[in-house]
């Protein structure tokens, strides 16, 4: 078989395309709509109403901007909801800017770490290509936002407000990951001209102060004691002087987040449901909770979040938000957009081959605020609260079809209460180390 494309088989192709008289229409709608302007279903969107049998209520919607902490604005948005809950609060919203900051600071130290104990690695092997590819972008997991609250505490936004380099973080991101780039180089060199251990850590250190500095200009200084002032929904007004980050935690938040775990549907042929899994090199806080998974069939991230908005508790939830979604509406399901017949082809992969081939794994973060369970007690849709302003979505609301919970949705964090014996048992277990590259290690 000729393996060249010939101008023979280019003209049947074309002659073929002709032929067909949808293909002609698709390519005017595509070339003056685009893609899924064109194969946009219409009937989609009414048998996903924006209706919910269990639904909470929630503050102002959230915006990340032009920054990717929507992990961190998820995290913080099931955290601010015992906040408004305790404090009797219309709205409420955490300081974003100040996680950030230690995220930041801490994921340098993670990476200057990590470089530390790959010294005799090839500077072009996989992993230390992989180390450097992304030392510091905005992205996170679960645990990791646990490792900084547990470390540092939490504040309300008006303790450490936003910045224009906290709502838009490219530049900052691109400086800091230069230098942390230029500080692996210093320390690979200095091993290899003899430098001891000590002199390496020392060096680490003052690159430390280098990036601490950096913060601080770009972020501001994060507070070290605060007064908390509110006004409640009956326009009482109360104050609460000399709070630590820690203490205001403590007091007006609580959860017991070594009771909240991981829960993650990876149907692929080498990871095995029921077993506990972690991955290499991921993290931020160096003497934080690892990252941690335990891997479980669908409806059991689906029963386990249900149990637990039922007992009005939002879940924090990571999936690959842009597949089959409309921000216009704020649909994700799988029907939204009919490509088969725009296309006049199947796209047939399975969530296990789509993680397997690159196609799809954890892109974003959300919180699930609510869903809609039918007569039998199914979920059939789900409420999911944005952090890209109420300009996305309705009024800053998805809905989330139940099928699309089935092939895009990776991950829930829930109270391990809500989980049975077997998956708690299964979470207990010796993790297995995944591969850093493991589509299971994406940020949100």
């Amino acid at each position: 078989m000729n393996t060249e494309v010939t101008k023979e088989l280019l003209d049947r192709f074309e002659a073929d395309f002709d032929k067909e008289r949808a293909n002609r229409v698709a390519m005017h709608a595509v070339m003056s709509k685009g893609v899924c302007a064109a194969a946009k279903n219409a009937d989609a969107e009414q048998f996903v109403p924006h209706t919910f049998s269990v639904s909470l209520e929630q503050g102002k919607i959230t915006n990340q901007k032009k920054s990717g902490r929507c992990w961190m604005f998820a995290a913080l948005n099931c955290m601010r909801f015992q906040t408004m809950k305790k404090c009797g609060l219309e709205t409420f919203e955490l300081s974003q800017n100040y996680t950030l900051f230690y995220d930041k600071l801490e994921k340098a130290n993670y990476f200057l770490n990590s470089i530390l104990d790959t010294l005799e690695e090839d500077t072009d092997s996989r992993l230390i290509a992989h180390l450097l590819s992304a030392p510091l972008n905005d992205g996170g997991q679960w645990d990791m936002l646990c490792s900084i609250v547990d470390k540092y505490g939490l504040v309300p936004k008006e303790a450490m407000a936003e910045t224009e380099v906290s709502s838009n973080t490219n530049e900052m991101v691109a400086y800091m990951t230069e230098k942390l780039r230029e500080f692996a180089c210093c320390l690979r060199e200095a091993h290899r001209a003899g430098a001891s251990r000590e002199e390496l850590l020392a060096k680490k250190e003052a690159m430390l102060q280098t990036i601490y500095n950096m913060l601080c200009i770009c972020l501001g200084q994060p507070p070290k004691a605060f007064d908390f002032e509110y006004r409640d929904k009956e326009k009482k007004f109360h104050r609460d002087c000399g709070l630590t980050p820690k203490a205001f935690y403590e007091k007006y938040i609580g959860l017991e987040l070594s009771d909240y775990i991981s829960l993650i549907n990876a149907p692929t042929a080498d990871k095995p449901y029921y077993q506990s899994y972690t991955v290499q090199y991921l993290g931020n806080v160096a003497e934080g909770r690892p990252v941690k998974y335990v891997n479980l069939p669908i409806e059991e991230l689906k029963d386990a979040a249900i149990a637990q908005l039922r007992d009005g508790e939002p879940v924090w939830f990571g999936c690959d938000v842009g597949k089959r979604s409309s921000r216009e509406g704020g649909v994700m399901d799988t029907r939204i957009y009919d490509l088969d017949d725009l296309f006049d082809t199947t796209f047939s992969m399975t969530k296990a081959q789509r993680l397997d081939y690159g196609q799809s794994l954890m892109t974003h973060a959300m919180v699930f605020q609510g869903v809609n369970l039918d007569a039998e007690g199914n979920s059939n849709r789900w409420r999911v609260e944005n952090s890209w302003g109420d300009q996305a979505g309705r009024d800053g609301y998805y809905v989330m079809s139940d099928r699309w919970f089935d092939e895009y949705t990776y991950q829930v964090v829930v109270n391990k209460k809500y989980l049975s014996r077997e998956a708690l048992e299964a979470y207990e277990k010796t993790p297995v180390a995944l591969k850093p590259w493991d589509p299971m290690g994406s940020l949100a």
